[in-house]
């Protein structure tokens, strides 16, 4: 008896770690996930779907532990002369009132810069999510591999 509660208490303090959407006054944040990466690779992109039902807010910036990346940028991708091109967003990424941000492959992104090391399928980068309105508010974004992330299981493309 005491090993079968003990089970059902581990699997319920483990619930918050395997949240996949969390909530922020009007903002709903679907889906953080990261792309799995090869050991030695240096960055790995970050994507998210931003519902926004209260005011207009702006992501301001995102903090992980040093253990995950060195850092975060928010970037955007453009086309410039027939090539695509990535680039670091100053001012942060607008979230407005009643609209839904997707950050995702090919447009608004997040990138984690100066990997230590590799992110398998799996892992669990915890990370904090800095709006001009909202406030911090704390993510886990799981990593999964290339094919399993781009198919979203109704989560929308």
């Amino acid at each position: 008896m005491i090993r079968i509660l003990t089970a059902l208490i581990l699997s319920l303090a483990a619930l918050p770690a395997l949240a996949h959407d969390y909530v922020a006054g009007g903002l709903s944040i679907v889906h953080p996930h990261v792309i799995a990466t090869p050991p030695n690779a240096p960055v790995a992109g970050a994507y998210m779907t931003i519902v926004n039902t209260g005011d207009d807010d702006v992501l301001l910036s995102v903090e992980v532990p040093e253990t995950k990346a060195g850092h975060v940028q928010l970037h955007e991708t453009s086309m410039e002369d027939g090539i695509m091109r990535m680039s670091e967003l100053e001012g942060g990424i607008p979230i407005p009132a009643g609209e839904t941000v997707t950050l995702e492959s090919g447009g608004l992104h997040l990138m984690l810069m100066r990997l230590p090391q590799g992110l398998a399928d799996g892992d669990l980068v915890p990370a904090t999510l800095t709006f001009q309105e909202a406030g911090k508010v704390h993510v886990v974004f799981l990593v999964k591999d290339r094919d399993i992330a781009t198919d979203h299981g109704g989560h929308g493309g």
